[in-house]
């Protein structure tokens, strides 16, 4: 089985030194992929922002990420993800596992399908993260003994600036318990292509307002390097378990 990990904030430095990059033309741009055999798995590596952290989240191309997954025949994706959490009870250094999603992005180009073939597709999103996947992770999270919280709605905002107490007070009323800036449209594109994807969000700070001060990039990034080394591993054992399931996400169309 082939593996596509897409590894976000903090995570850059996974499998350096352990890939061969692979350049791949996609219609929607061109992408660097690195390629790393794992024991019988094959593994794929996006670093969404970029080894050196570079591109933020507004000008990623996910169209292109998820095609060159696809066409490389990935048929599973992993994705972490860094979050806010707008709840007292998901703490920073918490693992969230989010099974639903609200959309608050504006301008990024969200779908496959434009209609070129003169045809018009609606994609169902009713459970747009992978089930099956899903337990796998929330499993080897409770092995390890580590706090997570394994159903949550991730509420995507545009980013780049964090948001504000009164977007993130309506926010919680929305029902989203945390908030980021890359899982979408990554998440519906890769059920358009017929993939399995999960993601593992890392909380790595509670959401403006919720503690009286400002929050600060350095915050974020302290964080997710305080939890680096133990994602790592989790991502290490996810690569050798993870397996495809029964689930209907191939199916969807």
């Amino acid at each position: 089985m082939k593996l596509g990990l897409i590894t976000g904030t903090g995570l850059e430095s996974f499998g350096a030194g352990q890939c061969q990059n692979q350049a791949l033309e996609t219609p929607y741009g061109r992408v660097t992929v690195e390629y790393m055999q794992a024991g019988e798995q094959e593994v794929y590596l996006l670093p969404r922002h970029g080894r050196e952290h570079d591109i933020p989240p507004h000008m990623i191309n996910y169209r292109a990420n998820i095609m060159a997954l696809k066409l490389l025949g990935c048929e599973m994706v992993v994705a972490t993800n860094a979050v806010g959490s707008l709840r007292q009870s998901m703490g920073p250094t918490q693992y969230v596992l989010p099974d639903q999603f609200l959309d608050f992005t504006r301008v990024r180009p969200l779908t496959f399908f434009e209609g070129e073939d003169g045809k018009v597709r609606h994609v169902d999103v009713t459970e747009p993260y992978c089930g099956a996947m899903r337990a796998t992770i929330a499993q080897v999270l409770e092995e390890r003994k580590l706090q997570a919280h394994p159903a949550a709605t991730y509420l995507c905002t545009e980013g780049p600036r964090f948001e504000t107490p009164a977007e993130i007070r309506m926010f919680r009323t929305w029902g989203a318990d945390v908030v980021g800036m890359t899982g979408l449209p990554e998440v519906v594109l890769a059920r358009e292509a017929g993939l399995c994807y999960a993601s593992l969000c890392v909380v790595t700070n509670y959401a403006a307002g919720m503690t009286g001060g400002p929050i600060e990039d350095g915050e974020v990034g302290a964080v997710m390097r305080s939890v680096g080394e133990v994602t790592t591993g989790v991502l290490e054992e996810l690569v050798q378990r993870l397996r495809p399931g029964v689930c209907a996400c191939r199916g969807v169309l």
